[in-house]
């Protein structure tokens, strides 16, 4: 019989050191989603391993990027698309979201209504050139409308071009106003903090970020008819917790703080994360046991993914997705560890082998010898065997 799979994985300090996978853990799987929080997976994209990294518009895998999704909605989990989760205005450009949005929609009809279970990000990144504010909302529109043509919901993603254009809170309130009330049902702001995207530091007006989340709230407070929520992405738990107590009745405060979305979930805030791609079964679970009011089972659950979570996520920040890419592999969702730009690169070996330990020791793997084999082939790469 044949026995665990035993590792040598680098150590930080260049060391090797012996790892014995651990045997897969069983999630109750179901399509149905929660009911005590709205939670999306902001999901990543599968570039084709035979396109050209270096080509103007990505070439992306589509079969394996739409059965990516599908295992999100298996699990019980709504999708959040085209965010930069999917390396958003880090290679994935406006027509290839546009596609992406079309696709996803589509397949979500297999599951429920494409509205209730896609959001997809509706930004400014067709228009690098645009100068005026009008010219920002003119964009804002336009993607906003391609968007729910399609379907899906949308999420009103931080814009760069706002950003660098906007002389302070109030161009932000304009521009905001004018957007919101072209949209035809409730949509996701969407506060993305510069760690994530330092194009984007100073969102809202300034830097100071109480003062910031006046001047956002100054935009929900008159619009919320047209608003279901704010995806926060500031890693910052006491700032949230304060925010969303702010917020008027009926607007949702989607967490997207990867570090701490337990306690954060726990206390009342809905989800929105994109650790979530790489933990949508054991989170489907924490989340069907928050609905039945079993609180151990939640944190027994979700706890142990933090660490997982919280070295993914590690600075920089914005080269997230290579883990969540590489996890994926890993798990036998996708064939290729390969992204938009190349950007599989980001992460050292070192990185990754911690993130492959905390992933097996969090249960994520549902076939634990695939991924060591997987792991395997990756360290024989790099000059390392067993």
């Amino acid at each position: 019989m044949t026995g665990p799979a035993r590792l040598r994985l680098p150590m930080p300090d260049g060391t090797l050191a012996p790892y014995v996978v651990r045997p897969a853990r069983e999630w109750r799987m179901s399509s149905q989603p929660p009911a005590s929080r709205v939670a999306y997976a902001a999901a990543h994209v599968v570039a084709d391993p035979l396109g050209d990294p270096a080509a103007p518009s990505p070439a992306l895998d589509w079969d394996a990027t739409l059965r990516f999704r599908r295992h999100l909605w298996s699990c019980g989990l709504r999708v959040a698309d085209g965010m930069d989760t999917a390396q958003r205005n880090m290679g994935l450009d406006w027509a290839a979201t546009r596609e992406l949005a079309r696709r996803t929609a589509d397949a979500a009809q297999d599951f429920g209504d494409p509205a209730d279970l896609v959001v997809v990000g509706a930004g400014t990144d067709h228009t690098r050139d645009v100068t005026t504010l009008d010219g920002v909302v003119g964009a804002y529109c336009e993607q906003l409308a391609a968007i729910r043509a399609t379907g899906a919901g949308v999420v009103l993603m931080g814009s760069r071009e706002l950003a660098r254009h906007a002389r302070g809170p109030e161009d932000y309130y304009e521009a905001y106003a004018r957007v919101l009330t072209q949209a035809d049902r409730p949509v996701i702001l969407h506060w993305l903090g510069e760690m994530f995207d330092p194009l984007l530091a100073g969102y809202w007006g300034g830097r100071d970020i109480w003062a910031a989340t006046q001047s956002l709230l100054a935009i929900v407070r008159d619009h919320a008819a047209w608003i279901d929520g704010i995806k926060v992405s500031l890693l910052d738990a006491s700032h949230e917790v304060a925010f969303r107590s702010a917020l008027p009745p009926g607007v949702r405060l989607y967490t997207g703080d990867d570090y701490n979305y337990p306690a954060l979930i726990a206390s009342g805030s809905d989800a929105l994360l994109g650790i979530f791609d790489a933990i949508a079964a054991p989170a489907a679970e924490a989340l069907r046991a928050l609905d039945a009011g079993d609180k151990l089972r939640y944190e027994e659950v979700l706890t142990p993914t933090v660490p997982l979570a919280r070295k993914i996520f590690e600075a920089p920040t914005q080269n997230y997705k290579t883990g969540l890419v590489f996890l994926a592999w890993l798990a036998g969702y996708q064939d290729a560890f390969v992204m938009v730009r190349g950007a599989q690169s980001a992460r050292s070996l070192p990185h990754l082998a911690e993130v492959f330990r905390l992933a097996d020791q969090a249960g994520v793997f549902p076939d634990p010898p695939l991924a060591a084999r997987r792991m395997a082939s990756l360290l024989a790469l790099h000059g390392i065997t067993a």
